[in-house]
């Protein structure tokens, strides 16, 4: 008897040390791709070797003769790399597929294709590698593109061409598509346009030949004049998060089977506030705790904001610089230490420290010196 209670007391102890040593360490490399314009001197899409325990980057590989890939997807299995090419071309612009290989970071071209629209500014993919959808912003349209086995672009399968405007007639006369975003379980695509102040949704189904078609609830409008940008999803998916670029404001939806509902509308700045406002991206930590949003225009930072985890709502933390003008977008590595902002106008990329109980930012005192950077990704290394 007593026997049996000093192997269970034994048990009991060496029990979590066993299961600890069990866990898969975390991963600490990641490739950072970044896309740019290439009005400057970039030259196209670039990979840095991520340390996330460090929060160092290192130059491995420029994939050259990219035009403006303003806006990036990767595959779930991370063997593909689709870029946007914002080109500014009145006769179209285009959307790229390459091969990645998560070893060395290189990005191989395999084929370029027509978005049927002016100015793409977001790329989606979804889980399975089945259809791609491009954001036309200019022209008010999106894209759907069927995928080869081989990563490379295949049909195109829909494109949906927006009507009307709103309020803002120097920057709202027409329909201007900013973010196509599918629904965690991929059951729906959200559309996000700037130029009539409405999220457009739809019933996903992959294996049509024509994938999207309005759902029951086919649109949400927001507040006019306030132009609906960038939208992400709460990994439970029972919340939504927008970005309006116009007015700098976070709006909170809950979601549910294609359904937005807003339940909170909070202001990126400080009442007092005048001067010009460009909300931009806005992103959760891995986490879901907080939420990140950044605001370019006069302001120039990132707005950090503490979630509710049961109602979703918002509550301001605090407001940090970008260290420069246009973060237009950024990124918070998978591990949730570090966040990583690009600031499109004075050519470089910071980097912040994140304090996963606060939520607070802290500079890591490195600065990537980049033209034009405009949109960062990380993606784990082999």
């Amino acid at each position: 008897m007593i026997f049996k209670k000093i192997t269970f007391i034994l048990l009991g102890l060496l029990l979590p040390w066993f299961l600890q040593a069990q866990k898969k360490p975390a991963q600490r490399f990641y490739h950072l791709l970044i896309g740019t314009y290439t009005n400057g001197t970039s030259k196209g899409i670039y990979t840095y070797k991520f340390d996330a325990v460090t929060g160092k980057t290192t130059f491995e590989h420029v994939a050259e003769g990219v035009k403006n890939p303003s806006y990036l997807t990767v595959s779930a299995d991370n063997r593909f790399v689709y870029a946007v090419n914002e080109s500014h071309n009145p006769q179209g612009d285009s959307v790229s597929a390459f091969k990645f290989d998560a070893h060395s970071g290189k990005l191989t071209h395999l084929n370029k294709l027509a978005t049927y629209g002016n100015d793409p500014c977001y790329v989606s993919i979804d889980k399975k590698s089945k259809n791609l959808f491009v954001a036309n912003y200019s022209s008010g349209s999106l894209t759907a593109y069927a995928l080869k086995a081989d990563g490379s672009l295949g049909d195109t399968l829909q494109t949906i061409r927006y009507a009307g405007g709103s309020v803002d007639t120097s920057r709202q006369k027409t329909a201007h598509v900013h973010a196509v975003v599918l629904s965690p379980d991929e059951k729906y695509l959200m559309a996000d346009d700037l130029g009539t102040d409405k999220v457009y949704k739809y019933a996903y189904q992959p294996n049509s030949k024509t994938p999207l078609t309005p759902a029951a609830q086919p649109a949400t409008a927001v507040t006019p004049g306030s132009g609906p940008r960038h939208l992400v999803f709460s990994a439970d998916a029972r919340h939504a998060y927008l970005t309006q670029e116009m007015s700098a404001l976070v709006t909170v939806f809950n979601y549910a089977k294609g359904s937005l509902d807003p339940v909170q509308t909070i202001p990126m700045e400080e009442a007092d506030f005048k001067g010009r406002n460009g909300a931009a991206d806005l992103h959760l930590s891995p986490d879901g705790k907080f939420l990140y949003a950044t605001n370019r225009g006069e302001a120039n930072d990132i707005i950090v904001y503490k979630v509710n985890p049961t109602t979703g709502k918002l509550s301001f933390v605090e407001r940090k610089s970008s260290l420069g003008n246009g973060p237009r977008n950024f990124a918070i590595d998978p591990t949730g230490n570090f966040l990583m902002v690009a600031n499109q106008n004075t050519d470089d990329i910071y980097t912040y420290k994140i304090n996963k109980t606060t939520g607070k930012l802290t500079s890591a005192g490195a600065k990537l010196q980049l033209s034009h950077p405009v949109y960062l990704k990380f993606v784990a290394a082999k």
